[in-house]
């Protein structure tokens, strides 16, 4: 899985696009709203969960969201994303730890990112 990143909104929210061999697979936009920061997820399972930080602590590299609501979620039990776990090791490697609900199942997917720099 790879990763890329951009900003839209004039520089309001940062958009990230997981890609599986070429195909983009899940989209994820994450943004202020007032003091908070929230995000809505793309998630390949077809709904869109939308979470809020519930935990910044920069200086250890860590943020932590939780479900809010989703949206296209055909029944209350389908499967979906219900929390994500962001940890920034240093400048070049980021994990994103996805918590999964569905059926009265949890499960986690971990992502281990790592910046590849283009060559000149």
């Amino acid at each position: 899985m790879s990763a890329r990143y951009f900003t839209t909104g004039n520089g309001s929210a940062v958009v990230e696009t997981l890609t599986a061999e070429g195909i983009p697979m899940m989209r994820t936009v994450y943004h202020p709203d007032g003091p908070d920061l929230r995000m809505t997820h793309y998630c390949a399972a077809r709904n869109q969960p939308r979470l809020k930080a519930s935990r910044i602590d920069l200086s250890a590299g860590a943020i932590d969201f939780a479900f809010v609501d989703a949206t296209n979620l055909s029944a209350p039990d389908a499967p979906h994303v219900t929390g994500l776990e962001v940890r920034f090791a240093d400048d070049d490697h980021v994990t994103l730890t996805f918590v999964f609900e569905g059926a009265g199942k949890l499960s986690r997917e971990r992502i281990s990112l790592q910046r590849t720099r283009s060559k000149a």
